[in-house]
């Protein structure tokens, strides 16, 4: 999917909601427990209420592996089941992947030959040899971490070097050498608002993945105050407020109620658009 592509499907939609899919089999309601393949039936329902109010998906990796065979299974099938019913959506395969030479390799082609992606998360502290290997698939992203939304985040990211730049600033400048913005994305965390406007002069065309909008407390309105460029340039995700809406048997519902809702707030800030021409 190239980035109008992308860009329409936002203006189509009014939206730039990322539904994340990470589903965990203990949270979700008790009654799909019976189904042969409970966490499919969870994802195929989550992601029929929602569509209409989304432009991509993301599962989380992590979530699945840890279920062994069983959950790389239900991974491949909702994968293939929004491929088949809703190609317009821009899937994500949250992987943070970050390794070099052929185990980088290897990731690569596990994303892009054999899975269904469009994207995936890749950690940059490694450098440019763990981050060349997924680009070299025409019409795929990458989408590098930056400036995440955790607590943890100060520990490196924040921090400052001798030369006066912070880590994340150095990952943004340094790794638009190695792609530019029709194949790279940034993680930008929400809660990291006071950081949007500076982060826009660096990279003031890519768009940005931005999780910690709804639980984890960041502010939708100042991500796209602060974070929106004239090609809206973000993807603003949201996981826990929308999976776990409801935990009954109207759990699809409410989710479609929370997306809707999102979806009509964002419909508001892409006006915005319209006011710069």
């Amino acid at each position: 999917m190239t980035k109008q592509d992308l860009f329409q499907h936002i203006l189509q939609k009014q939206s730039f909601l990322c539904v994340g899919l990470d589903t965990d089999i203990e949270k979700i309601p008790p009654h799909l427990l019976r189904e042969q393949d409970p966490v499919f039936a969870f994802n195929q329902a989550i992601v029929e209420a929602t569509a209409p109010f989304c432009v991509a998906y993301k599962p989380n990796l992590a979530f699945y592996e840890s279920q062994g065979i069983e959950g790389q299974r239900s991974l491949e099938n909702i994968v293939a089941y929004i491929r088949r019913n809703y190609p317009e959506q821009f899937i994500i395969a949250d992987a943070k992947r970050g390794d070099i030479g052929n185990t980088s390799e290897r990731y690569a082609r596990a994303v892009f030959d054999h899975g269904e992606y469009d994207a995936v998360t890749v950690a940059p502290y490694m450098g440019e040899d763990s981050v060349k290997p997924f680009l070299i698939y025409p019409g795929k992203w990458v989408i590098l971490l930056a400036l995440t939304s955790n607590k943890g985040s100060q520990d490196f990211q924040l921090t400052t070097g001798a030369d006066g730049e912070k880590l994340y600033e150095k990952v943004l400048k340094r790794s638009q050498e190695w792609a530019g913005d029709e194949q790279m994305m940034y993680v930008v965390g929400a809660t990291n608002e006071d950081q949007f406007e500076h982060i826009r002069k660096i990279v003031p065309h890519h768009f940005l993945l931005v999780p910690g909008v709804g639980a984890q407390g960041g502010s939708l309105e100042k991500v796209a105050k602060y974070g929106m460029n004239k090609q809206c340039g973000l993807l603003v995700n949201s996981s826990r407020q929308i999976l776990y809406a409801d935990s009954t048997e109207k759990f699809a519902e409410a989710a479609a109620a929370e997306a809707q809702r999102i979806q009509k707030e964002m419909a508001i800030y892409l006006q915005w658009l319209k006011k710069e021409k």
